[in-house]
């Protein structure tokens, strides 16, 4: 099993690279977030690796950090979601951002992906949402999360608080991560319109 390469950045295309390892070339697939980190040809590059084996071929896939390794893994194991589409997820939601949206159930950001509609993305968030905990994720993704998992079924404040800022414009994405910023700040008693108001002030800043 190769789990890391680190070598010369030989070539890059679109959705891979070849990474030279004393000689040695090693193509290796990847997100567009990771080709980008890897910088210039010849540059001294570092990956963590998830090599796959089928019958017919042997594939490398490469990622600039371990979230994004975990995330792929994650991703991989929701039925419709192959390599290339956890890749394509990965390309335009950096693993932070990834959780957050998984947090916010938040279909429309899953489906900014190629690949990735309406149907899959519901998939994805049904199924990924009690997994994302395991993760090494940020702080603040954390509490996300865990906030959450604490809700009660039915309406919340906080449910009712992201709703109205979607209401008025904002993206879930963005209306949840600033709700939750503003009800850690205010404590578990605060109220709808305290949670909008303190939300609306965290999308100003």
């Amino acid at each position: 099993m190769i789990a890391k390469l680190s070598g010369l950045l030989d070539s890059t295309g679109l959705d891979w690279a070849i990474i030279d390892v004393n000689g040695v070339g090693y193509l290796i697939s990847a997100s567009t977030r990771t080709l980008r980190r890897l910088g210039s040809t010849g540059n001294a590059v570092s990956v963590h690796t998830e090599m796959w084996v089928s019958e017919d071929k042997i594939a490398l896939y490469g990622f600039a950090d371990l979230g994004e390794r975990d995330w792929f893994r994650l991703l991989t194991t929701v039925q419709g979601v192959g390599a290339r589409v956890a890749l394509n997820i990965l390309s335009v939601l950096a693993p932070d951002r990834l959780t957050s949206a998984i947090a916010a159930q938040d279909k429309t950001t899953l489906c900014e992906a190629d690949g990735v509609g309406p149907k899959l993305a519901a998939r994805i968030l049904n199924e990924l949402k009690d997994k994302v905990a395991t993760l090494a994720i940020s702080p603040v993704a954390a509490t996300q999360i865990q906030s959450t998992a604490a809700q009660p079924a039915g309406s919340t404040a906080v449910g009712d608080a992201v709703s109205a800022l979607v209401n008025l414009g904002y993206k879930r994405i963005e209306a949840f991560t600033a709700v939750n910023k503003a009800a850690q700040s205010l404590g578990a008693e605060a109220d709808v319109s305290g949670l909008i108001r303190a939300g609306l002030k965290e999308l100003s800043q």
